[in-house]
């Protein structure tokens, strides 16, 4: 069954991204990586994908997307069904339902309605017990969740669901459905959290269902239990689609969008990731101006990119940008270490305004003597760069009145700074304590910088990974503290003269400090030298070890896990 929900998954994407149906030859290619497909074995294949699957449908020998079922009735033809679940935990699959309560609105008027109660078989727990007044003893002998939702898809029929929070209700019915049918509920769902939020905006804050039916005096009071709590939905819905139609809208459809959360607005969004490839690169936001909202990089541009619009765990910064989003522009590289250069390139000649860590060097401080204190300063020294100025004066101040030694290697002073803050707090002085704890963290951690710093300082190696052009190899030169040169190597003999070039650049005495505007380069780095990725190598600054590498290394990415890259030189 999961490799059948799978492969639905997969052909609903092609479909999509074809932006129409695709002929079941070639959806049976991609889909199970065969060379021919003749129409008669396709059709074969797909036909119980495509069956079993409400959200596809066949159209001629193509497969297309199915019409969502009510979608273009006129809200006064419409029948809602308002469904309310009480179960064991928040988690389908991990929790069960216990309850279920249900109520048809029919022409604006509540009908029919629909009780059950469910043997969930496992305890509801004390909580459980103490909110809904249910108790182990009387659901035991009551039907299973299955057959639970079995007789409520019964009762609904063909009816537009609604729920209070519909992600909630909506994923413990799927999930009992697909393990009854394969498949989840399809047509249209009214969420009135949703569309109480959109309606009511600057009249409410809250949009819970207790809050909601006081606000519109609904004569059911929800207590936790499945049909009250439904019956004071299906009064909001009523009162809910009155505003709606104020505001001109007329069919089922109308009335999902007004009810649509941001996140699947968002997510219709999602066709301007089609065709990103599986390759490692750059992505750039654009808005309808054009100008570039955020830059970020991935080893796997597609997956990534779809990420976004899968869910709405984005920070706020990124949300705006999804919001305004018009096209995404992709680079293709030939490997993620290359990537993650062109990010940091890109992010210091554009400074989108979405990306957290848009790169400043011109912020960047060092540590100086001044007499006999450490202070901040944008004047080089082997003290820095560091990026942050706030922890660079808290670990300064740390330093007050540090013996000459502890100035010039700061980790020397962290054993006596430990010992002063457990004297402060044997002696009760928590608020000095505090402060002294905070200017430890930040001189520790201050600390651990300078220590990778000097490691990076030293190091003298060469990175090759695969190009983005196919048969040639791009060598990343490191040595002096910095990116001292980036070639890309031919195949044959040239890519000999490539590397003569590079070395050549290499040649320079190691700098007594880092420059700032080399940090976060090396810091990128850093990165790949502690964690290599197969597709990486490194070699040290001699031509015939580069070479050697070279020849070693597939000139495409093949995502085969070969041996660990041996330690950079320092």
């Amino acid at each position: 069954m999961q490799l059948r929900l799978d492969a639905a998954d997969r052909l609903v994407e092609l479909v999509e991204e074809r932006r129409g149906p695709v002929y079941a030859e070639e959806a049976a290619r991609r889909l199970f990586a065969l060379r021919s497909a003749p129409l008669g074995l396709a059709r074969s294949l797909l036909e119980e994908i495509v069956v079993e699957d409400t959200r596809l449908a066949w159209r001629g020998d193509a497969v297309g997307l199915a019409d969502p079922p009510g979608a273009e009735l006129l809200l006064e033809h419409a029948t809602f069904v308002v469904v309310d679940l009480e179960t064991t935990g928040l988690r389908p699959g991990s929790s069960r339902i216990c309850e279920i309560g249900a109520v048809r609105v029919r022409e604006f008027e509540l009908a029919e309605e629909f009780e059950l109660l469910v043997d969930p078989g496992v305890p509801l727990g004390a909580t459980i017990s103490a909110l809904t007044g249910l108790d182990d003893a009387e659901l035991r002998g009551q039907p299973h969740p299955g057959i639970a939702a079995r007789r409520f898809l019964e009762f609904a029929g063909d009816a537009v669901l609604v729920a209070h929070n519909a992600r909630f209700d909506l994923g413990f019915l799927d999930h009992e459905t697909e393990r009854l049918t394969g498949a989840k509920l399809a047509g249209p769902v009214v969420d009135t959290v949703g569309l109480a939020r959109r309606l009511l905006a600057g009249r409410t804050r809250r949009a819970g269902l207790a809050s909601l039916s006081t606000l519109l005096g609904t004569s059911a009071r929800p207590c936790h239990r499945a049909l009250p709590d439904a019956q004071a939905t299906a009064e909001i819905l009523v009162q809910l689609i009155g505003l709606a139609q104020e505001r001109g809208a007329r069919t089922v459809a109308d009335l999902v969008d007004l009810a649509a959360p941001r996140v699947r607005k968002v997510y219709a969004k999602r066709t301007l990731a089609f065709g990103a490839p599986t390759s490692p690169g750059v992505y750039l936001f654009r808005d309808r101006h054009d100008q570039v909202l955020y830059v970020g990089r991935a080893r796997d541009l597609r997956a990534r990119l779809r990420s976004y619009f899968r869910t709405d765990r984005q920070r706020p910064a990124v949300e705006a940008a999804l919001a305004a989003l018009e096209r995404i522009e992709w680079r293709v590289t030939g490997s993620e270490l290359e990537a993650a250069l062109e990010e940091l390139r890109l992010l210091r000649e554009l400074r989108p305004v979405a990306n957290a860590r848009n790169a400043r060097p011109d912020r960047y401080v060092y540590l100086r003597r001044r007499g006999e204190t450490l202070v901040c300063s944008q004047t080089p020294t082997p003290l820095g760069p560091l990026r942050s100025r706030s922890r660079a004066r808290l670990a300064c101040r740390a330093l007050d009145g540090a013996a000459e030694e502890e100035l010039e290697r700061p980790e020397l002073a962290l054993p006596r700074l430990r010992a002063r803050l457990r004297d402060l707090a044997e002696c009760r002085r928590y608020e000095d304590a505090a402060r002294l704890r905070d200017r430890i963290e930040a001189l520790e951690s201050i600390v651990r910088a300078f220590g990778r710093l000097e490691q990076l300082r030293r190091a003298r190696c060469c990175l090759l990974a695969p190009a983005a052009e196919a048969g040639f190899i791009r060598a990343i030169f490191v040595a002096g503290g910095r990116v001292a040169a980036v070639r890309t190597l031919p195949p044959g003999d040239g890519a000999r003269l490539e590397v003569d070039a590079g070395l050549a650049e290499t040649k320079c005495e190691t700098p007594e400090h880092v420059a700032a505007e080399e940090l976060d380069a090396l810091l990128v780095i850093g990165t790949f030298l502690r964690r290599p990725p197969p597709e990486l190598r490194v070699a040290p600054l001699e031509a015939q070890a580069i070479l050697k590498s070279a020849a070693a290394l597939p000139p495409a990415l093949a995502g085969e896990p070969r041996a660990p890259a041996p330690a950079c030189a320092a």
